[in-house]
């Protein structure tokens, strides 16, 4: 069995650059699934704008015709904020001999030290750097020192070890901002073409993300 890749997220709401990302890192590393973990409680946001039945059903339909996503929704059947670090180590507990790879831009990599139990998570997972154009690699400081100690080109190295390499890839990079999206959405604009149909009816039917005035 091929490593499972992780790509966990608010997607809020999901569009075209998370499932392409996802597409591109699911074939160029041999995974066998990517497992999307929408995030129910982030610790990094003070409210969400959408509620998360919206969202984990937004992710549901974005996926349905691709068989080898998935989504797994266990960060919505526990109180408390969510931690990556908590949800890999219940998928290490489930996987205990199959490779785990935890997919992420490389803006949320420059951010790691900021996680909770950061340290942990190269001893559960592998890290899989989505490379953005206009992006540096850091170099020095923490991250840099960890990209000397764990850092790999080759993808090969994901499958023969269950946990603790970090890959850099560049992807094809789609400049759909979630942030933007929303700003647009509640203006009434239409989001054909930056997201599949079936979540932009979703999101039109329920005017989710419309505030109200």
């Amino acid at each position: 069995m091929g490593p499972i890749g992780i790509f966990g997220g608010t997607f809020d709401p999901i569009h075209y650059g998370h499932l392409r990302t996802a597409l591109e890192l699911l074939q160029r590393l041999s995974l066998t699934e990517v497992r999307f973990v929408p995030c129910a409680d982030p610790s990094h946001r003070d409210t969400m704008t959408v509620a998360g039945a919206f969202r984990l059903e937004m992710v549901k339909a974005a996926v349905a015709d691709q068989p080898s996503f998935v989504v797994d929704d266990r960060e919505f059947k526990r109180q408390g904020p969510s931690y990556s670090v908590d949800t890999l180590g219940r998928l290490r507990s489930e996987n205990p001999s199959v490779s785990l790879c935890l997919l992420m831009g490389l803006d949320a990599f420059l951010g790691l030290p900021d996680w909770y139990r950061w340290e942990e998570i190269s001893e559960l997972a592998h890290i899989v750097v989505a490379h953005r154009p206009g992006w540096r690699v850091p170099e020095d400081g923490v991250l840099g020192e960890l990209l000397r100690e764990r850092g790999t080109d080759e993808a090969a190295s994901l499958h023969n070890s269950m946990c603790g390499r970090i890959f850099v890839t560049p992807v094809t990079q789609l400049e759909i901002s979630a942030t933007e999206l929303r700003t647009s959405l509640n203006a009434g604009l239409d989001p054909k073409f930056l997201m599949p149909d079936s979540v932009r009816k979703i999101i039109i039917e329920s005017g989710c993300y419309v505030e109200d005035s």
